[in-house]
């Protein structure tokens, strides 16, 4: 009986005793993987959007929630996801890429999904009637008189599914950046990370295409469950398609040297006997290139989270769209931001034809990509005159930063020896985390306070004032964390050399 063409080599040896060649042209089965990171950025995107285009039009009636409980719960989610990120990088570096991934997509699919009971929990926990469907549940909390206790006794077990997410949803970068590592070349992985960070993009397009329409079509509850089932398929995919590099069938001799390039050069990380020690935490710290990477994260995460998880609110509040009128719009935004894949591109150009070493050709590139988020000085000033404006600023703004995000993340491949490169992600992930905490709970506070108030700034009134103050922060971000972390790390220098 011929083998299972889909078996690892390892399986095949178990069951015949022998190892079977490996082709000997060359494949480009790394790209195969790649795809398989993109598929799953894109899902870890789509759970993550359906509360923030659900919220104003479905949870807001039902549940009496304001802006700031809103921000209570997105900056919530940014502290577990910042504390998950620390646990989940050495998590994936203890389990390895493939168990690592499968758990974190298991672990976030069932937060995904346990959204939609949120309705049904707060209706058993205030009126003692658990056993009803959604709608049930509905006319239950309805019925039910105290609107501080419906808002509060929601707002809790929303957070707790927030919890759950965050806490799989954290191992998705981690185990994406080794993976990556692994598979791909360092001159070639900034590329390899724009394709697939530019899952988080498409993850983005396709949410306010999709989740509205679900919500409006069967309830947002099934927009939660239908969304989050989506990841237990990738799953099949992964267990079937994934195994290392060396011990692939798929990948032959000459991919595999293309793969393993740089363990030929002398000096290089790959090639020291610190390749294969585990860094504990504390050593990690002690490296300048540590807290580079994670300054650079504190300071820029949280303005894309920012965008993710207030676009839509902003386009409700400021212009008066529903979800599905906010569609279009908001699918034209994130188209925008595919243009993110240059950014890949950028720092191989400087590599090749400047002969810069990569950290030199990505910090180059950063810092161009550093520029465009000062657009959204203008974001509020020129919506005045359209909410076109606001709009392809704000795609601009995130195609620079999904850039800029995937030359960060290839930092640590450079300078990290392979063992320590998904704890060092979900050390710079907590700092991206903690950094998203802050203007996501800011920002529910101060548009809150701005309406209430009415306060004035720079000509603008309410929540517009509000906008302004947040899209002015947003745009110096970048040039201020790359200020720092060039300070810190003025030059090419890999741990171990």
């Amino acid at each position: 009986m011929l083998p299972d063409p889909q078996a690892t080599i390892s399986d095949v040896t178990r069951a015949t005793g022998t190892t079977p060649p490996r082709p000997s042209a060359m494949s480009r089965y790394r790209w195969t993987i790649c795809a398989l990171l993109f598929f799953s950025t894109t899902i870890n995107y789509l759970d993550r959007q359906v509360l923030s285009l659900t919220w104003k039009d479905y949870l807001v009636p039902e549940f009496h929630w304001t802006d700031a409980d809103y921000g209570t719960i997105t900056a919530l989610f940014s502290i577990f996801y910042a504390i998950s990120m620390l646990l989940a990088g050495r998590f994936v570096d203890w389990m390895d890429t493939k168990k690592g991934f499968l758990w974190a997509i298991a672990v976030w699919s069932v937060g995904a999904c346990i959204h939609a009971f949120c309705g049904i929990a707060t209706s058993g926990l205030l009126t003692g009637t658990w056993l009803v469907g959604f709608e049930g549940a509905k006319e239950s909390i309805g019925r039910f008189g105290n609107i501080a206790l419906i808002t509060t006794t929601s707002v809790w077990l929303f957070i707790f599914a927030r919890l759950v997410l965050a806490l799989g949803e954290a191992g998705n970068f981690p185990a994406a950046i080794k993976a990556t590592a692994e598979y791909f070349p360092k001159k070639d992985r900034a590329f390899a990370t724009s394709v697939f960070n530019a899952g988080a993009t498409v993850g983005a397009l396709l949410a306010p295409l999709t989740i509205p329409f679900i919500a409006k079509a069967w309830g947002w509850e099934m927009a939660f469950i239908i969304i989050g089932a989506i990841g237990f398929v990738w799953m099949g995919f992964w267990m079937r398609l994934y195994d290392k590099p060396d011990v692939h069938p798929r990948v032959s001799k000459a991919e595999l040297a293309y793969i393993q390039q740089d363990n030929a050069q002398p000096g290089s990380v790959a090639s020291t006997a610190a390749a294969g020690r585990r860094m504990s935490f504390g050593e990690c710290f002690r490296y300048r290139q540590t807290w580079a990477f994670a300054f650079g994260k504190f300071m820029t995460d949280g303005v894309w989270w920012f965008y993710l998880f207030w676009t839509p609110a902003y386009l409700k509040d400021i212009y008066k769209m529903d979800n599905t009128q906010s569609a279009i719009p908001l699918f034209i935004l994130y188209a925008i931001t595919l243009l993110s894949v240059i950014g890949g591109w950028l720092p191989t150009y400087f590599v090749e034809k400047k002969g810069m070493n990569p950290y030199e050709g990505r910090m180059r590139a950063m810092l161009i990509f550093a520029f465009f988020p000062l657009l959204a000085l203008l974001a509020q000033p020129l919506g005045a005159t359209s909410f076109w404006f606001p709009v392809l600023i704000i795609g601009i703004a995130g195609a620079a930063h999904q850039a800029w995000s995937a030359n960060i993340f290839s930092t640590v491949g450079d300078m990290f020896p392979r063992s320590a490169i998904a704890t060092v992600t979900g050390i710079g992930g907590m700092a991206g985390g903690l950094g998203s905490f802050l203007i996501n709970k800011g920002s529910g506070v101060l548009f809150t306070h701005a309406d209430k108030t009415q306060m004035q700034f720079l000509g603008f009134q309410g929540k517009e004032a509000g906008y302004l103050i947040i899209f002015s922060i947003c745009a110096v971000a970048y040039l201020i964390g790359w200020v720092v972390m060039k300070s810190l790390v003025p030059k090419y220098q890999p741990i171990g050399d």
